[in-house]
């Protein structure tokens, strides 16, 4: 039997957000880096072609003769996701929202984070709640941070939200997948991408993230945070791509006691 070929597999099984085919079920971010030309460089290893901007922490034009975060990654490469980090209630979430659509021409697809402790950077699930039913009836398509309740998050796929990006751990925590068991409740009744957001540190984690079902995973500190985070970047890339592909291809059962590879029966004498 001939190897798949992975640049066919992975345009053949895209990832669909809000209508649009991804080949790429990485997500990254953009802060954290060395710089604007580190950001590039990752972003490029990761493969990546939906980038996620704090609109509070990174210029995309809103502060004119200051480094421009577009120059390097272009929006007619790089699908831009505007994100609320930083936000704490639903108005300033709605508005940060409101702001980048501004900036970017009418662009709707954003990230929706509402904080509730500055520790932990747990999501405020009443104002993310809150916040997601404005801005879909305002017309923007909302992916959204939220915890790992299974009920919350079919809530939020109720609501109207393009996809539902539950966190694997607290963000920046690098910790990987605590809870699997909710995340597969997540994946088995949902009926929009489920992305994991938050938590992943190694390559492993976010295999198997993409193992459990999840159609993608978002990460920025497990990249700008490694020692070299271009080949983090790469690793990451790899990792998702095998983790997808182990899903789709299905595991053996797990058993208590091992089968032989060859079997006996049948052997001459």
């Amino acid at each position: 039997m001939t190897a798949p070929n992975l640049l066919d597999a992975r345009a053949s099984d895209p990832l669909i957000i809000a209508g649009k085919p991804y080949a790429s079920r990485l997500l990254t971010g953009t802060g954290k880096f060395t710089g604007l030309e580190q950001t590039r460089l990752a972003t490029e290893a990761a493969g990546a072609q939906i980038v996620t901007v704090a609109i509070r922490r990174s210029n995309i034009g809103q502060n004119p003769g200051e480094p421009n975060l577009l120059d390097v990654l272009p929006p007619d490469r790089y699908t831009i996701l505007p994100n609320t980090a930083g936000c704490y209630t639903a108005d300033d979430a709605v508005r940060t929202c409101r702001l980048a659509r501004e900036l970017l021409d009418g662009h709707n697809l954003v990230k929706l984070e509402v904080l509730g402790d500055q520790r932990t950077l747990f999501p405020d699930v009443v104002q993310t709640l809150a916040a997601a039913e404005i801005l879909v009836r305002d017309g923007f398509e909302v992916m959204v941070y939220t915890s790992d309740d299974p009920l919350l998050a079919k809530r939020l796929e109720e609501i109207g939200c393009v996809a539902v990006m539950p966190l694997a751990a607290p963000i920046g925590s690098g910790l990987g997948i605590q809870n699997k068991w909710n995340l597969i409740e997540i994946v088995e009744n949902a009926k929009v991408p489920i992305i994991v957001d938050a938590g992943v540190g190694t390559a492993s984690d976010a295999a198997i993230a993409m193992e459990l079902g999840c159609d993608g995973v978002l990460m920025n500190t497990a990249i700008a945070g490694a020692q070299d985070p271009v080949l983090m970047a790469h690793a990451m890339k790899l990792a998702v791509e095998a983790g997808r592909a182990a899903f789709k291809a299905g595991r053996i059962p797990r058993k208590r006691f091992a089968s032989a590879s060859s079997p006996v029966d049948g052997l001459i004498g």
